[in-house]
């Protein structure tokens, strides 16, 4: 099964992704590496990813559509699990934007590209401080 995964470079993310690698399915990861968090760590986490068989990395910000609109048409996934979001509550305070991009335009891009490609199942998910 074609899997897409967002927010591979995170904790939950990086394990779901393996998980599901360790089972057989193929898994497109989308991660910005964005530095809320150190990025060495989610690079770390992704790099034990990318030497797995049917591992696709696609380093794409979820709140970019024309970039979302391509990899659904390409890639074709079968299933979305949606993990990426910014999170931190203090965050918030210092930079909204990014929480407006990554969780509510990033949510919607991912919604669309499920309704406009034959998606058959989207999990969605959010910890943290995420709301």
């Amino acid at each position: 099964m074609k899997i897409l995964v967002t927010g591979t470079a995170g904790f939950i993310g990086s394990h779901l992704a393996h998980r599901l690698l360790d089972r057989g399915d193929d898994v497109i990861g989308v991660d910005n590496v964005n530095d809320y968090y150190d990025p060495t760590l989610k690079e770390a986490r992704l790099e034990r990813l990318t030497c797995k068989p049917g591992f696709t990395e696609v380093r794409k910000d979820v709140a970019d559509r024309p970039a979302m609109e391509a990899l659904f048409r390409e890639h074709k996934p079968e299933r979305v699990v949606h993990l990426a979001a910014q999170a931190g509550v203090r965050y918030s305070l210092e930079n909204p934007h990014a929480y407006i991009d990554a969780n509510l335009v990033g949510f919607t891009n991912i919604l669309e590209g499920c309704r406009h490609n034959d998606v058959k199942h989207l999990v969605y998910a959010s910890s943290s401080s995420v709301y």
